[in-house]
Formats: structure tokens, sequence, C-alpha cells
């Protein structure tokens, strides 16, 4: 396909396109520990970190499942055995969701180039990759972050997307649900969205002139 200077369209992963629930996670597998709402919330953060420490360093390709277990557990004292089943059980919660696929189609019905940005550890891309292939055949290519070692919101992350993607900064737009990672691509020249639902994203696109043929 000729796409030209078309805008092309850049999908996040977990919490546009599929599901991300770290409460359900939690509330899962660590159901002896996640006793009330408070506590859930806090172990959701000591699990996670926000998604820094060592959770970016599981997205960002160098470290394992296992040493991942290892250092949360060191850290929290949780048992490593639930730990070790929240992070396995993190690939099948990652279920489509109806409306961003939805979104997704449309934009592919209406010629719209289609990437995709994830800050996703390997072993859960591979799995989407193998369980997904009808959603994957949508776009013209992407990149996972544990493949590059590089994570949103790094500046370099957008560069190397924009390589990859053979398109200039400013005409790529990213969905993102994380507000950090939409100022990372606005200050790093793209356009950006962040991603609530997919009525609202789709009204933005097309009210910013964004949409395919506006």
């Amino acid at each position: 396909m000729n796409t030209g200077g078309a805008l092309r369209i850049v999908f996040d992963f977990g919490g546009v396109l599929f599901n991300w629930q770290p409460v359900w996670l939690v509330s899962t597998f660590l159901p002896s520990h996640a006793v009330s709402t408070a506590a859930c919330r806090a172990l959701v953060a000591d699990v996670f970190q926000g998604f820094g420490g060592d959770w970016a360093q599981f997205d960002r390709g160098v470290l394992d499942a296992g040493e991942l277990v290892r250092r949360i557990a060191a850290r929290t004292g949780l048992p490593a055995s639930d730990l070790a089943a929240l992070v396995n059980g993190v690939p099948p919660s990652l279920t489509p969701k109806p409306d961003a696929v939805a979104l997704l189609q449309r934009l592919h019905a209406a010629g719209a180039p289609l990437h995709f940005l994830s800050n996703m550890p390997a072993p859960y891309a591979e799995h989407l990759d193998r369980t997904h292939p009808e959603l994957m055949a949508h776009f013209d290519g992407g990149v996972y972050s544990s493949k590059v070692q590089l994570i949103k919101p790094q500046d370099e992350v957008f560069d190397l997307a924009s390589r990859r993607f053979a398109a200039p900064s400013e005409q790529l737009v990213l969905l993102d649900d994380i507000a950090a990672n939409v100022a990372a691509a606005r200050a790093n020249g793209w356009k950006a969205l962040q991603f609530t639902d997919a009525l609202d994203c789709e009204r933005a696109l097309r009210a910013n002139g964004w949409w395919p043929g506006a």
C-alpha cells in the first residue's frame, strides 16, 4: 500500500487495544493479601511499581520473568509461588477490547497506515502475536519495548519507532492510555492522544483532522 504522506496511527497495546487489569490480577493471584480496597491498591503499587523499577526492566527485556519474581518477592515479602502465578497469568488476561478493536478496524477500512508501540515483555509479546494474528494483520509494523530494550517514555524509543515506520515524527499519531507517554510523544514531535475509550478517541481524531481522509 502506498501511503505517501498520510498520518500513521500508532496504537499502544495494554490499556488501549488489550485489557490491562492490575487490580484484577492482584485480587486473583494474591487474594489472601488483597483483603480490602486499600490493601489491593497498595499491592498493585508494590508489585508493578508504577511500571518503573523491576517491572520496567521486565518490559525493557533486560530482566526475565524468574528474576522479576525473585526481586518482587525479596522486596515485598510476598510468596514467590503466588507472584509467579500472577506474572504467568498476565498473558491470558490481555484480552482484546471490543470497542478498540472496532476502532482499529474502522481506521484500517478508511485506509490509515497502522503501527503499534507497546511496552511489553517478550513472553507477553509472543503470546499476543501467537494468539491474535487477525489483529496483528492490521498493522504495517510495530515496536515492542522488549525487542529493542527501550521503553516509553524514553525519547530514544520514539526516534527508533519513527525510523522503523519510515515516517517523520510529525506524521505519527500515538494513542496511549498513559499521560507520561503522551507527553513524551508530543515532546518528540509526534501527535498524540490519551486514550480513555474508543468513542472519545475517534471524536478527537476527527476533531483534530487526523482521521484518514479528513
